[in-house]
């Protein structure tokens, strides 16, 4: 009977096994790629999400950005050794062996080439941050995917902290929010290096809508005022050379008029593995269709980078989105 309860037990660990998602990443020079291989391939994880697991990765990799040259073979070598990842000789040839892709390269210029390859292939993707490092590959990768009818999302784990979870009030009426600034030369939108992480926690906050950017450049940080086309204020501060991440809320009065209700976090919970809750929804996309993080979300958002690059550029005149 042990015998019999263990042969049951091995065969449905293979029928769950054989029905997982494969996954496979473009792109092995951020932490991130270790990061969500592990919580999905290690079902003794503490935070294990099944479902889909890791199958192959392309290397990729930018030789003029250091943290992408200096780790993207370190943890392409760990993606194989680790956790058997197949490494593939390229995009094309990874595509065919997977039902969905991770666009993870940490360098945004790269995005819509990498991206071209994976829509023409039919294969649903994710695309870390940043999506591309200017608006106009934005709108380039996100038609293509429409005339294909292949669905993508991308977001940051700060959507889906605890942060934005505890804060998102649907009567908001302005929030200020704060986090990680640091730039990165190569990238025209300089905020979509770091700066996109305390930006999609306002546009978490706050939803779409944003009609005005104004920028001011500091020593050690940027504040990014915003004016919505229904009159609600967001603010960014973008900390460099990095912060923790931080929101004030600001909702109706509470009493006719009077005192209006501020809600005040720090920072996020800490929690064991901070993209467990962003792997969570990327798998379920994956699963469903079902795209977590609107597209056009996603384009305003750097339409907001593009006009506080414009703001930066203008000694911090008013920009409206375009």
């Amino acid at each position: 009977m042990p015998l019999m309860i263990l042969l049951l037990t091995l065969l449905l660990a293979a029928t769950a096994s054989a029905a997982d998602l494969r996954l496979g990443i473009v792109g092995t020079d951020t932490s991130h790629v270790v990061a969500f291989t592990k919580v999905l391939n290690d079902p003794n994880a503490k935070d294990h999400i099944a479902g889909a697991r890791v199958v192959a990765a392309w290397k990729g990799g930018s030789p003029d950005i250091e943290s992408s040259r200096s780790r993207v073979e370190g943890f392409a070598t760990e993606l194989h050794d680790k956790w058997n990842v197949e490494i593939e000789p390229d995009i094309p040839t990874l595509c065919s062996k997977v039902d969905a892709v991770l666009i993870e390269s940490v360098d945004g210029r790269a995005h819509l080439a990498e991206a071209r390859q994976v829509i023409a292939a039919h294969k649903p993707m994710f695309i870390d941050k940043p999506v591309a490092s200017t608006l106009a590959d934005v709108r380039e990768i996100a038609r293509l995917a429409k005339e294909a009818d292949v669905k993508w999302f991308s977001s940051s784990s700060y959507r889906f902290s605890s942060i934005a979870e505890t804060m998102k009030f649907p009567d908001t009426i302005g929030a200020i929010v704060w986090g990680p600034g640091p730039e990165e030369e190569h990238h025209q939108l300089d905020l979509s290096w770091y700066g996109i992480h305390p930006i999609e926690l306002l546009y978490t906050l706050m939803g779409t809508g944003c009609e005005e950017v104004t920028r001011t450049v500091g020593a050690d940080m940027d504040v990014i005022t915003c004016r919505w086309k229904n009159g609600r204020i967001g603010t960014v501060r973008t900390l460099r050379p990095y912060g923790p991440p931080g929101a004030v809320v600001f909702r109706p009065p509470a009493t006719q008029g009077k005192h209006g209700n501020i809600v005040v976090v720090q920072s996020p919970e800490k929690v064991s593995d901070p993209y467990t809750p962003l792997v969570q929804h990327i798998v379920e996309f994956f699963q469903t269709g079902n795209v977590p993080v609107p597209n056009e979300e996603t384009i305003e958002m750097f339409e907001f980078m593009d006009a506080a690059q414009r703001s930066k550029a203008a000694g911090g005149r008013p920009m409206l989105l375009r």
